[in-house]
């Protein structure tokens, strides 16, 4: 087992990271830059949206991470008849004692996957509303608190398929990243076919690293420093996305914050002991696209959240 201390927070935590991506990958194939920010919204505290065609590996990618970390794991099915007490749980008369007693639902775990999100009714999609920001539930006027670490990766059709909620700018807003896996290239494609002859590889996964070390990671994400110039430029890029006229809504604090802390958790995976802006610039697009809401004349005219925020990130000075 790896333990951090003052001097070798960097190192030793990229050396977690790396040991941990090593084991997801040997199942997913090409696929990096996904693992890459995956791990980045986990060890930062926040949640990951991914948006993709059936069938690209969205699940598999849930479950490997699962595995390799031997955490408690859920899988929801989203469907438009399934209830908040579906997700929750639900309080049960006992006959014996005629008293009711809770029976958790599945959002008691570590790692849950809430496949399809956008199938389901947007009541049901508001019952992670508080568990994603607060890591506990409210149930029969009680709070619950949830499981330390707790993290959601949601998927969703494109909101253009047939049977689908488009989540609401608050739900959105609660998802650290959002980002797609898209196909991966004809030579990994290959890979895939031929690891899986026999046996899906992700019957071999073993875990890699141990719930001590993710607390260990997480912490040391949060000891990556930040500049002042850099924070300045964290606000700023935020800030720029309330003042374009083809956004009627901009990304709120809330991006910011989420901005900084996964550009942390990017800079330790790469050995630094501070945010450069590299890092920041890498996942910007992430971040912020999904918090934007595009005006109706841009939609019309095929302007994307993705296309602003390189905008902005062209146009505003990187600090020296």
């Amino acid at each position: 087992m790896v333990v951090l201390d003052t001097q070798t927070d960097c190192s030793e935590g990229q050396t977690i990271y790396r040991h941990l991506a090593d084991n997801i990958q040997q199942v997913i194939k090409g696929q990096d830059a996904a693992i890459r920010k995956l791990l980045a919204a986990f060890f930062s505290g926040g949640h990951v949206l991914l948006e993709d065609y059936p069938g690209t590996g969205k699940t598999t990618l849930a479950k490997t991470l699962a595995y390799s970390v031997d955490i408690a794991f859920k899988r929801i099915q989203f469907t438009p008849d399934l209830l908040p007490s579906d997700i929750l749980g639900v309080s049960i008369l006992n006959p014996q004692d005629q008293t009711f007693q809770f029976h958790e639902g599945p959002i008691f775990a570590n790692l849950i996957l809430a496949d399809e999100i956008n199938r389901a009714s947007p009541r049901t999609q508001s019952a992670l509303l508080e568990a994603m920001a607060e890591s506990q539930v409210t149930t029969d006027g009680h709070q619950r608190k949830l499981r330390d670490p707790f993290f959601v990766i949601a998927t969703q059709n494109p909101v253009d398929f047939q049977g689908t909620y488009p989540l609401p700018e608050a739900q959105m807003d609660r998802f650290a990243l959002q980002f797609s896996l898209g196909f991966v290239s004809p030579a990994d494609e290959i890979k895939i076919l031929t690891q899986q002859l026999e046996e899906h590889p992700i019957q071999r996964v073993q875990p890699c690293i141990s719930l001590e070390e993710i607390f260990t990671l997480k912490q040391a994400v949060k000891q990556v420093r930040v500049s002042r110039e850099l924070k300045r430029y964290i606000v700023d890029i935020v800030a720029a996305t309330r003042q374009l006229p083809e956004v009627q809504l901009g990304a709120s604090p809330r991006g910011s914050l989420t901005l900084m802390k996964v550009a942390q958790a990017l800079a330790l995976f790469d050995g630094y002991e501070y945010v450069n802006p590299d890092h920041i610039q890498e996942i910007a697009g992430d971040v912020l696209a999904h918090r934007l809401v595009m005006s109706p004349q841009a939609c019309f005219a095929e302007q994307t959240a993705q296309d602003c925020i390189d905008r902005i990130l062209t146009s505003i000075p990187v600090p020296a």
